[in-house]
């Protein structure tokens, strides 16, 4: 699953004296005399209650609570309701600063807890309408069954928050508790809902590239876009699927065996039960065109919509990242592999999801155990959850394991909307918006009310910022367009803002027996769309493709598009089934004859017209495939060598740094001729290389170094603005609209974008970019002016000579002179930021809140992928969230690992007890069975009614 949890920035303005006061608290927790008995007393009132007897309202039995020496929790109950409850309970116990952040971000009511700073943000999640869309889903399509196991959860939080407040709750509670009197209220299940909206949010495809598609095009022709987003080089890379084709309304997987019945249950879209034709859909990797450039010219067509999609770029920067930046280089791991190669004869399965690294984890270890299982108490399943949320999102029962990555498909479009007084034009006449009222509440200030604003095609984002209402002055459309008046407005349409049943599949996914029953829960995983993996006790193994994916009439989904125009609608309409990929007809395998199954967000199937094509196109705009090709590779490479991969051959696989751009570049790199004997030395660390990228190597350090300054200089040079870094600036020639005389003069132009979503950010379509763009050695993109004293570059070599000298003058001042000090890992370092507080507080609390350094191998498009953006620095920005390997044949010997902690409790032992570990790719022991949990458990809670 997708990438990746970075807690909500509390903004400056607004919260000074808020921010005073929390200092001040936690200014006591270095004080002396009664100053440090009042600071451990806040410390240790909110830590959990792990051994003994507490009661709980609403249980109908006692719940134990096992914990082992990390804090990890094991539930056992005699039913499901209070098996859930006492998960809420256990879970607030652990992390209810966290779930109390979460549920006022996505209802966008951060500003009741931060004060003005917020409302901005707080604006644009009400005008996406996240907590509207999880009322609508809790009153109108979850099953009864779901919504008791959701209203249990909530009262099991309450029981906890009963008569508890400040720094019965938390550190962070009890500073708002002495700034504002600040009470939280009572958990409710829509809360819970909410979260699969944010985690959506974050894995929402690739709405990042329509945007910048659109302001590239600005200042570069369609020719270069293109080739800055190469088709998916299928040739190279394995897509997921192989093969497979549509069959009487129903998905066939080519060499697998047959799944068997996926059952009755309901699904998503057409899905249920349909199996109505596939409309035959264009290929993927088109030239980028889409209908707003029906005859419109390619070069500076978009030229009007700078402007506002930069405004809309900037916005979408300030949105909570949950699950962390959507760059091109981030994603998730997930690999299974049959009993007939591995040591232990039945399947093993890997996940490691990487996402933003926050202090506490997005993940909760937990097992929620039935002691007999029954139609009364139906679970008996370990795993990961999300604190806030019931249920286990990934991890095993007692019968199947499974795991996720994000499928990243195109579920996002931007829409031009033509606006009037009265409404907005649609097929030449005018419809009326469909309109709210919000009311944000702002701590220590006056409300603000707001307006949004709902067209066909989804809500109209353009009016939470003054530059976007200009938006399309000057837009690529035909001439039959309406008339562009002061600009067109920007809708987004998205299948999360339509209720589903996602949560449902949780539950499903949670107690399914095998197969069938496995892709009969993944029916209702409907958002966000993610590539499941599979395995069984009895040797199975699986692969399932589920979600609500669009079909598009015309338009491609790569730009924005005419809202004006019912024929780039999605077909079928807003409300209409046939607007979706019906279920029975997105891909999947079974038992495939390779005995293996890699998912790494490359390409599910090749779509296209021709025979073994899938008549879809899920999306354009996949991963690359470096990571899962070098996944495939290690398998297949053990394979051959011995047959047989055990358990830890999969975590070795896990932590591999290998790093495929160097081993494309370094030969080339090293038959360049340097004559600074201080360039030479360097370039000498290159030889001899194996390309990976151990935190203590010196070679990785420089040759990351070289591939960012090549990024630089080739590319991010000869970016708009609005794509390069805040704060990197450059002289530029601007066009003047002056005499003939003076047609153009020198400007100082600055970077305004965002350091998570910078470009180049050096991902895997960077690889294939530079992969293919170095058999031409005189390129334009080679080709760079002279600048600090440095001369200008014509062809491929002297571009990376500079490169070279640049990086060498770089980790000189980085690192210092002396090569032998060098090394990756005190470049790319790892800090675990408290939520909220410890990401721009003042340096005293970031200091006492915050961990790290770490210093990490890995890095960009490995496997062990600890991500960094090239155009910002080097420091990690994605991580494997969680590591995990499930023994089918033995579930008790699976191995787990968390980065961070059970605890969200800063100065809790288990704060961040795991992630020493987690940096040295190590795991802990995985108890399921009672006997196991048992011999495991250190602390052992009794729950009574």
């Amino acid at each position: 699953m997708p990438a990746n949890e970075t807690a909500p920035s509390v903004k400056k303005k607004g919260r000074r004296a808020r921010l005073i006061v929390l200092v001040l608290v936690l200014a006591l927790l270095a004080g002396f005399g009664y100053g440090t008995y009042w600071s451990m007393d806040n410390v240790r009132a909110s830590f959990p209650q792990a051994t003994g007897t507490l009661k709980v309202p609403g249980l109908t039995g006692t719940v134990e609570v096992k914990r082992d020496s990390h804090g990890i929790p094991q539930l056992y109950a005699d039913n499901d309701d209070d098996l859930f409850r006492a998960q809420g309970f256990v879970h607030a116990q652990d992390r209810f600063w966290e779930m109390d952040v979460r549920r006022h971000m996505t209802s966008g009511r951060l500003s009741e807890m931060f004060g003005s700073g917020q409302v901005e943000t707080d604006a644009f999640l009400r005008t996406l309408g996240w907590r509207q869309v999880a009322q609508a889903e809790y009153d109108t399509k979850l099953s009864a069954e779901t919504k008791k196991y959701l209203q249990a959860y909530a009262d099991g939080v309450n029981a906890y928050l009963k008569g508890k407040s400040g720094k019965d709750l938390s550190v962070e509670h009890s500073a708002l508790k002495l700034s504002d009197d600040y009470e939280p209220e009572q958990w409710t299940p829509v809360d819970s809902v909410a979260w699969l909206k944010a985690m959506a949010w974050d894995l929402r495809g690739n709405m990042q590239d329509e945007i910048d598609r659109a302001l590239m095009s600005n200042k570069l022709t369609q020719a270069q876009i293109d080739e800055l987003y190469p088709p998916y080089p299928f040739d190279r890379n394995k897509a997921i699927v192989d093969g497979g084709k549509i069959d009487g309304g129903k998905y066939a997987p080519q060499g697998g065996a047959a799944a068997g019945s996926t059952g009755t249950g309901s699904g998503s879209g057409a899905g249920n039960g349909s199996g109505s034709q596939a409309s035959t859909a264009s290929a993927p990797g088109a030239s980028g065109t889409s209908g707003l450039a029906d005859n419109a010219s390619a070069q500076g067509a978009t030229a009007g919509l700078r402007t506002s999609l930069t405004s809309l770029a900037a916005t979408l920067d300030k949105i909570p990242a949950i699950l962390g930046p959507n760059g091109s280089g981030i994603g998730s791991n997930s690999w299974v592999v049959s009993g007939k190669y591995t040591t232990t004869g039945k399947p093993l399965l890997a996940n490691d999801p990487h996402l933003s690294p926050q202090l506490p984890s997005v993940w909760y270890q937990m097992g929620l155990h039935c002691r007999a299982v029954s139609n009364q108490c139906k679970y008996d399943v370990a795993g990961y959850t999300f604190s806030g949320m019931p249920g286990v999102v990934i991890g095993h029962n007692a019968d199947i394991a499974w795991g996720m990555t994000n499928l990243g498909a195109d579920v996002t479009d931007l829409y031009l909307e033509q606006v009037k007084p009265e409404g907005y034009v649609y097929d030449n006449r005018v419809v009326p918006f469909t309109t709210r009222e919000e009311v944000i509440k702002i701590a220590g200030g006056a409300s603000k009310k707001i307006t949004v604003r709902t067209t066909n095609n989804g809500p109209l984002i353009s009016d939470r910022s003054d530059e976007l209402g200009t938006v399309g002055s000057r837009a690529p459309v035909s001439s039959s367009a309406p008339d562009r008046g002061n600009g067109y407005a920007v809708a987004l349409r998205w299948t999360a803002l339509d209720a589903g049943k996602s949560m449902d599949a949780v539950f499903g996914i949670d107690r399914a027996k095998d197969f069938a029953g496995f892709r009969a829960a993944a029916r209702d995983f409907e958002v966000p769309s993610q590539n499941l993996i599979y395995a069984d006790t009895k040797g199975n193994i699986g692969y399932q493709a589920p979600g609500r994916i669009p079909m598009r009439g015309s338009g491609d989904g790569r730009m924005p598009a005419p809202g004006w125009d019912s024929k780039y609608a999605w077909k079928g309409g807003k409300d209409g089934n046939a607007g979706y990929i019906p279920q029975d007809e997105m891909p999947y395998d079974y038992n495939p004859a390779r005995g293996y199954i890699v998912t790494a967000n490359q390409a599910v199937v090749e779509s296209g017209t021709g025979a073994g094509k899938y008549p879809y196109v899920l999306t354009t705009d996949w991963g690359y495939g470096a990571r899962s090709q070098r996944i495939n590779d290690l398998i297949e490479a053990k394979i051959k060598d011995n047959g047989k991969i055990s358990t830890d051959d999969m975590r070795t696989m896990q932590m591999d740094n290998s790093s495929e751009i160097a081993a494309l570049l370094t030969p080339m790199l090293a038959k360049i001729d340097v004559s600074d004997p201080d360039v030479r030395s360097a370039q000498k660390l290159l030889e001899g290389w194996n390309y990976t990228q151990e935190p203590d190597s010196a070679a990785a350090a420089y040759f990351n170094a070289v591939w960012r300054n090549i990024l630089k200089l080739s590319f991010g040079d000869k970016m708009p603005k609005e794509l390069r870094i805040e704060g990197s600036c450059m002289n530029v020639q601007e066009e003047s609209s002056g005499p003939v005389d003076d047609l153009a003069k020198t400007v100082r132009e600055c970077g305004t974008r965002d350091s998570d979503s910078a470009q180049p950010d050096g991902g895997d379509r960077w690889f294939e970019v530079v992969r293919r763009l170095v058999k031409d050695e005189k390129s334009a993109w080679w080709q760079t002016p002279a600048a600090r004293n440095q001369p200008a570059t014509a062809t491929r070599d002297q571009l990376f000579a500079r490169a070279m000298k640049d990086a060498r003058w770089e980790l000189t001042a980085k690192l210092g002179k002396d090569q032998s000090t060098w090394s990756w890992g005190r470049l790319h370092q790892l800090t675990l930021k408290n939520q909220t507080i410890g990401t721009e507080g003042p340096g005293f609390m970031q200091w006492l809140l915050n961990r790290g350094p770490w210093n990490l191998g890995g890095g960009e498009a490995t496997v062990n992928a600890t991500g960094w953006n090239a155009s910002s620095g080097y420091g990690v920005t994605w991580v494997p969230s969680m590591r995990m390997i499930v023994n089918l044949s033995d579930l008790d010997k699976s191995r787990w690992i968390n980065l961070t902690g059970a605890s969200g409790h800063a100065y809790h032992d288990n704060y961040y007890d795991q992630t020493d570990m987690w940096a040295k790719g190590e795991l802990l022991d995985w108890s399921f069975g009672k006997e196991a949990v048992d011999k495991a458990t250190a602390e052992t809670l009794t729950l009574k009614p």
